[in-house]
């Protein structure tokens, strides 16, 4: 996540990720269920964390802190959602990668760009059309884009045995063009 952030800010964004996992890291996916599991167990402290840092954010962007944009990746998907449709005021674009979630998204105010894994053990493609349609349905602008021969972590280079160059490449030229 620091290295999107980087990357986001070389190109030209104000980009902060707050830590939920507070200082724990894994590269193994039993552990990251178990991890995930947690932060899923105390929802609410995470969502408290999510909107303190978006706070954090607009105070210091220096822009329009009813401005924002949101990220998500895989379970970061379902909080970046949650707190697009949370706080309709200040998040104005939600991005998600390979996460779903369920909400009400009639007071939501954002638009929806969505990345997916063709092949995707964790988000069943019923999910993600569920996400889209629902989407629809609450009158937000939505776009969802399914990259062909590729699994979750397709975007995430760390992850080599799913990382997909061209279809990470062709994700961040869509989610900066997104943004913009």
């Amino acid at each position: 996540m620091k290295a999107i952030c980087t990357r986001l800010a070389e190109s030209g964004f104000v980009a902060f990720a707050p830590d939920l996992y507070h200082g724990k890291v894994t590269d193994s996916i039993p552990e990251a269920e178990r991890l995930g599991g947690a932060l899923d167990a105390n929802q609410a402290q995470a969502k408290a964390e999510i909107t303190d840092a978006t706070a954090f954010l607009g105070e210091r962007a220096g822009q329009d802190p009813h401005d924002l944009a949101v990220i998500g990746f895989s379970l970061g998907a379902y909080y970046a959602l949650q707190l697009a449709a949370a706080h309709p005021g200040q998040i104005r674009s939600a991005v998600i990668f390979y996460g779903t979630g369920g909400g009400d998204w009639s007071n939501s105010k954002a638009a929806y760009l969505g990345h997916f894994a063709d092949n995707d053990e964790f988000e069943p493609r019923a999910n993600v059309d569920h996400l889209e349609e629902s989407l629809r349905r609450a009158g937000r602008p939505v776009t969802f884009h399914r990259y062909p021969d590729t699994g979750h972590w397709f975007f995430e280079p760390d992850r080599a045995q799913a990382y997909n160059q061209a279809a990470a490449r062709l994700a961040w030229d869509r989610t900066l063009e997104f943004l913009k």
